[in-house]
Order: C-alpha cells, then structure tokens, then sequence
C-alpha cells in the first residue's frame, strides 16, 4: 500500500484520481482549498485536509505528519483567458507555489511526484499526432506555467533524487457513477453543449471555416475514468527501484484520434435524443485547426491504453451523471 497525496482531489480530475488509488488499495490524502474544488467530490475513505499546496511549512508538516509516500499534483490554475488576463496568479500559483511543493516534499523526504501537465505545453505544433519530442511552444501563460514546472521537475529529479512522471493530456471528458464535471465557470466543450441541452447557457461554435472536413476544431479526448488509470500506472511506475523513472518521465495520454466539435455536438444530440442549438461565432486567436496526441510512448512505457475511446463513452457517462446531480455538488 502507498500512502498518496492527491492535491486537487477535490476537483474534476484529482477526485476520480484518488477514488481509483483508493479502489487499489491504496492510502489517500486530498489537499484542497475548496476555491473550485467540491467537498463532496472527495471520495468517501479518503481524508481531507483543506489549505494550499503552495503554503511550504504546512505542507512540509502534513507529508511528514501523514507519511506520505507519493504525490499526485493536480492542483492548479487552468483558465486559459484568465492567464492571459493575469499571469502573475499563474506564476504565484502553478509555478512558484508547485516549487513550493517540491520544497516541502524534499523537506519531508517524499522523492515520488506524478505531475497533472498539459498538452498547452506545445502550443500550435508543427505536425500531427504531436509526440513528447515536439518543440515546447506555449502560447499562454498557462501552458507556460505547466511547462516550466516541468522544467523544475526535470531538475529536481536529476539534482535531488525526485522519481517524476508529467502526463500531458489533452481534454477529458466523461464521468464515473459517482464523480463528475462541475465546474463554474464552464469552459469544456462536452459540458457546455450538455448544459445548453438544459437551458442552462448559450452554446456558441467557434469557426467553421477550419481546413478540417467539417470545418471546425479537432481535439483529442480522453475520458476521465482512463486517465486516472494513467496516474494510478504513473504512481506504480515511481516506485524505489523501478527503471522507468530513474531519469524524469514525460508520456501524452490521447485516444490518438480527434473529433471534431460538430461531431462531439452530433453525439450529444444522437444521446439526449433532441437537437442542440447553437450559433457560429468567429474563430478564437491561437485554436490551431488540430491537436492529437501520440500516445504510443504510455503504452509502451506504462502498459497504458485507453478503455473508452469513444465520444458515445464520454459524452453518455457525463449526460448520465449530470442527469443524476442536476445541481452538481450539493456543496
């Protein structure tokens, strides 16, 4: 059994994370400050502790008070407009307060981290699927963010001993029975076209005129429940001894195919059984027409695949879930 801090684990990502260590036998700690995480997103058996990852001496503290034996950074700034807005709060947060973890934890002898990154890292790539060896370009103070701690990941584990696993993924999507997407505000395709199949929001396509068949945006999606298989494997992988983290370990986590946002919009509608409006907008700066992720490295270095690959996966676990908590969190 390892002892894991999920930081984050409040959240969308971090609580389906840390429900599947718990379903493998393992000890968790959530560490969340509550801003847009849910308390009752926190699966039952795991123990809360509320506060920053960024507040080093209380974290030093909780590592060493609980034993922690491995960390699953989740936690993080992700808004992408809101970085361009303000980039110090992605500065002080992702990379001077993700320092500040990785102070702690040398401080408290952890030496296992997996880092929650990004596929924003790349920015607009040259060729596609983008493989782990493609230039580092971002083109946001969030993926700038993400890519410099990586960096210190990097330097961490080859001056300290600090046995490191980034996964860069691309959008997730989906739900288990239990834990879903709630977010607010709202900035995910799949969610968005769910909530105005509700009336809860207006549903705008950004261009249609992209050189892809159907003229809009290609992404590359991965369900929920697939990557929280990848962490669970990521963990396993930074264990004393294991060869595959002796030097830092960056691995993309996809489907390796794209879909199209008409097509992720025909399969809500095919699933809730009614059109989904919504009205064409223009283009936002820096879409590039497509992003898919090679992911054949993860396989080959984690045994990892994705098990639902499908947007009917995605799109129905997530119509599912929202149907069953039409409030999200009741926090």
């Amino acid at each position: 059994m390892t002892r894991i801090l999920v930081t984050g684990g409040a959240g969308y990502v971090g609580s389906v994370s840390a429900a599947a260590f718990l379903a493998a036998g393992h000890d968790v700690v959530v560490l969340d400050d509550l801003t847009t995480g849910h308390r009752g997103a926190v699966p039952s058996g795991a123990r809360l502790h509320v506060g920053s990852y960024g507040d080093q001496p209380a974290k030093t503290d909780l590592l060493r008070d609980w034993r922690i034996d491995a960390i699953l950074h989740c936690a993080a700034r992700s808004l992408v407009g809101e970085s361009v807005r303000d980039p110090s709060r992605y500065y002080r947060d992702n990379v001077a307060g993700g320092v500040g973890l990785l102070e702690a934890a040398r401080a408290a002898g952890v030496e296992r981290i997996v880092f929650s990154s990004t596929a924003a890292v790349y920015g607009i790539p040259t060729a596609t699927p983008i493989p782990e060896d493609a230039p580092l370009d971002p083109i946001n103070p969030y993926g700038e963010s993400k890519r410099t701690f990586e960096g210190a990941l990097g330097w961490y584990g080859r001056a300290y001993g600090i046995r490191s696993v980034s996964l860069r993924y691309f959008n997730v999507a989906g739900a288990t029975a239990e834990l879903g997407e709630d977010h607010d505000p709202e900035t995910h395709l799949i969610p968005a076209v769910l909530g105005a199949v509700e009336g809860h929001s207006s549903l705008t396509l950004y261009g249609d005129d992209y050189p892809t068949p159907d003229g809009t945006c290609i992404r590359d999606y991965i369900h929920v429940e697939d990557l929280a298989d990848a962490h669970l494997r990521a963990i396993e992988a930074t264990a004393p001894g294991d060869d595959r983290t002796a030097e830092p370990l960056v691995l993309n986590l996809g489907n390796g195919d794209g879909f199209s946002v008409r097509e992720v919009i025909a399969a809500a509608e095919s699933i809730v059984g009614a059109s989904i409006p919504f009205e064409v907008g223009p283009r936002r700066a820096g879409d590039p027409p497509v992003l898919v992720a090679r992911s054949t490295r993860a396989s080959e270095v984690l045994g990892w695949r994705a098990a639902h690959p499908s947007l009917e996966s995605m799109v129905g676990s997530a119509w599912t879930w929202r149907q069953a908590h039409p409030g999200g969190y009741a926090d």
